[in-house]
């Protein structure tokens, strides 16, 4: 068994134009001050950090590292949701995913892409200037408007679809192979990896890629009401990241898991601040000790009710009172004694 580190926090939620969110040096403050141990950067946040330099420069790295750690934190991990989300963007959804490029590739499906790709490769590189083992990103989609079977899908759409995926992402795996990081593809509503059955076919359309792995986040499970416990019974040798984020699934004689097009606090599935929700955390705290997963238990703060300055404040608190001290010893050891074969005959009754 493993003991999950924590607290930490991710930052992507909190930056903001007014100090202290907007700069490294203010979020590190801020954070220790409230109790954090370390935190996850959003590498698309150019106030915190310049990814294609990161990844040229481990000089650069270290320093930012040093600033970090100068405040009692650590760099948790670096994310790439936003560049890994561009390296497959259906074209329905072009304008709105431009929102997340540079202006020099907009308008331009190709260069943008290949901009994503390059930002990840770098990632890879960066990561392994942290000294980090693992990264957090968004698979990106090309079937996501598919997802509900209608109108039919034709024969072979889907493998192929994932075969196109796999293909794009197999270089940016292979970088992140020679740097020695593991990908961690956040399983998500609108990603084409977005539950199990999913994973399983990325992995299988990768030859079961040795960087394949998951940032777990039970939230996006209750919105569609999949057993985030048992989820962790099949992939936890898979998960090496974590995200402690709740959420809540009431629907109604007029709403359910397709939201009927509400904003956030109007639909009956939402996420919430962790603890306001439904998702049971003491036992997925149980079990990602229990099986050893090498974690970062880490503050995603959205909730469409409650702000995020409570939200992280009572953030650090409830990662810490959740997380578990492995233990090193069995509690009924005081009634064990070397091995004495002939009793052990006796007590088997072959004497």
């Amino acid at each position: 068994m493993k003991t999950v580190k924590g607290p930490a926090v991710y930052l992507a939620q909190f930056m903001d134009s007014k100090a202290p969110f907007n700069s490294l040096d203010g979020l590190c403050k801020w954070a220790a001050d409230l109790g954090y141990k370390g935190i996850q950067i959003p590498t698309w946040e150019s106030a915190l950090i310049d990814l294609k330099k990161a990844g040229e420069s481990k000089d650069y790295c270290q320093e930012i590292k040093g600033k970090v750690e100068s405040y009692g934190l650590e760099v948790t991990e670096l994310c790439t949701h936003l560049q890994g989300q561009l390296v497959a963007v259906h074209s329905a959804y072009d304008t709105m995913f431009d929102n997340f490029a540079p202006d020099e590739v907009k308008g331009n499906p190709k260069a943008r892409t290949e901009w994503a790709v390059e930002q990840m490769k770098s990632a890879a590189r960066a990561s392994r200037h942290f000294g980090l083992d693992v990264h957090g990103t968004f698979s990106g989609s090309l079937l996501w408007h598919t997802a509900h079977p209608w109108p039919q899908r034709p024969e072979g759409l889907v493998e192929m679809g994932f075969q196109e995926l796999a293909k794009r992402w197999t270089p940016i795996l292979n970088e992140f192979d020679e740097q020695g990081v593991d990908v961690c593809y956040e399983v998500h509503p609108g990603e084409d990896l977005h539950d199990g059955v999913t994973f399983e076919r990325f992995l299988e359309a990768t030859n079961n890629h040795k960087r394949v792995n998951l940032l777990y986040d039970p939230s996006h499970f209750v919105l569609q009401q999949l057993d985030y416990i048992s989820y962790i019974d099949h992939y936890h040798e898979f998960i090496k990241m974590f995200h402690v984020k709740d959420a809540e699934f009431n629907p109604t004689g007029k709403k359910g898991s397709f939201g009927g097009y509400g904003d956030w606090i109007d639909r009956a599935g939402r996420y919430r601040h962790p603890g306001d929700g439904q998702v049971d955390f003491k036992t997925i705290f149980s079990k990602l000790t229990e099986y050893g997963c090498d974690v970062w238990a880490v503050l995603e703060w959205e909730c469409c009710i409650k702000s995020p300055d409570q939200g992280a404040r009572e953030g650090a608190p409830f990662i810490q009172s959740h997380i578990i001290e492995a233990t090193e010893k069995k509690f009924d050891d005081f009634a064990g004694s070397e091995i004495d074969e002939q009793k052990l005959k006796r007590i088997l009754g072959l004497n």
